[in-house]
C-alpha cells in the first residue's frame, strides 16, 4: 500500500497557520515567510532555537522575580548578552525579515526583532504587545506602576516626550493639523498577529517592488492575499505584477477582481484601461 505523504506547499502550510485570529501562531507565521527564500528551511528546527534561548533566559531568572526584573533580565539577555539589534548596515536587505537569518546574524528590523522579542516575553509571563508605531514597530509591555514602550530596533525604552517627537515627521507628511489632536495613546495600540504578519510582507513588498523583482514581489501577494482576503490592492499589485512578467492570462483575473471590489478607489479607469490592453494580449 502506497502512503500519500504529500508535503504542503509553503503557502499551503502558511494559509493553515493563519486561519484563525483566535490560534494565530505569530513566531511559526513569522518564520514561515521565509520559505519562499530558503525552501529548505526547518520551521520546527527555528522555533527550536527560539525556545532554547527562552531556556537559557528562564534559568537566570529568580523565582520570585517581579515583572520589572523579568523585564531588565530580557532586556539584558536579548540587547546586550545575545547582541540584538538593528542592521544599521544594510537595513533593506530582505534578510532583516526573515527570522531564520535574524537569529543567525543578531540583526534585523525592528518588526522582527520585535517578534522575537516579543516571544521571549511571553515565555517570561509577561504583558508584552506589539505596536504599529507610524515607520517604526515598537513593543509595550505593561507593569505594575505603568506602561513601558521600547525600541526594538536599539533596546530604548522611549518616554511620551521622545515618542511625540518620533510622531512629528509622519504628522508633518500626513499634513496632520494641530487642532485635531491626536492622544498618543491611539498610535501605542496593540497590533493583532495578523496585522504583525501583513506588515512584515508589506516591508518585504516594498524591498521586491524598488529592486523591480516581480516574481518575488508576487509571491509576497500571495501571502497577503491569503492573510487578508479583502485587501483588494493586493490583487491589483499582483496582476500588474503578472502583467509586467508577460503573464496577462494570470493577470487579467485579479485585476478584474479589483475593479469589482474597490468601488471607490482613484486608479479604477486607469486599471481598466490597462486590463483591456491584458484582454487583447491573453485572447
Amino acid at each position: 500500500m502506497e502512503l500519500n505523504l504529500d508535503v504542503p506547499s509553503p503557502l499551503q502550510y502558511f494559509s493553515s497557520l493563519v486561519q484563525s485570529d483566535e490560534h494565530f501562531p505569530l513566531l511559526e507565521a513569522a518564520i514561515s515567510l521565509a520559505q519562499d527564500e530558503y525552501p529548505d528551511l526547518d520551521v520546527q528546527q527555528v522555533l527550536g532555537d527560539v525556545d532554547q534561548l527562552l531556556a537559557r533566559l528562564k534559568r537566570r531568572l529568580p523565582a520570585d522575580a517581579s515583572s520589572l526584573q523579568k523585564l531588565r533580565l530580557l532586556n539584558q539577555f536579548f540587547f546586550h548578552d545575545l547582541n540584538f539589534g538593528g542592521n544599521v548596515n544594510d537595513y533593506y536587505d530582505p534578510d532583516n525579515s526573515y527570522l531564520n537569518a535574524v537569529l543567525k546574524t543578531r540583526r534585523g528590523i525592528p518588526i522582527t526583532l520585535a517578534v522575537l522579542w516579543l516571544e521571549l516575553a511571553g515565555g517570561l509571563g509577561l504583558n508584552a504587545r506589539g505596536v504599529a508605531f507610524p515607520g517604526h514597530f515598537m513593543v509595550k509591555i505593561n507593569l505594575p506602576k505603568g506602561q513601558v514602550v521600547i525600541d526594538p530596533f536599539t533596546g530604548q525604552s522611549l518616554s511620551r516626550e521622545e515618542l511625540s517627537e518620533r510622531l512629528e515627521p509622519f504628522k508633518q507628511k500626513s499634513s496632520l493639523d494641530d487642532e485635531f489632536e491626536m492622544p498618543i495613546g491611539l498610535y501605542l495600540q496593540s497590533a493583532p498577529p495578523r496585522e504583525i504578519i501583513s506588515r512584515m510582507l508589506r516591508n518585504l513588498k516594498e524591498i521586491h517592488k524598488t529592486q523591480e523583482d516581480w516574481q518575488r514581489l508576487i509571491a509576497v501577494e500571495d501571502r497577503l492575499i491569503v492573510l487578508q482576503p479583502d485587501a483588494w490592492p493586493e490583487y491589483r499589485d499582483r496582476g500588474l505584477a503578472w502583467a509586467v512578467q508577460g503573464q496577462p492570462a494570470r493577470a487579467v483575473p485579479d485585476l478584474e477582481k479589483y475593479l469589482a471590489q474597490a468601488e471607490d478607489a482613484q486608479d479604477l479607469d486607469a486599471v481598466a484601461l490597462r486590463l483591456a490592453q491584458l484582454r487583447d494580449q491573453a485572447s
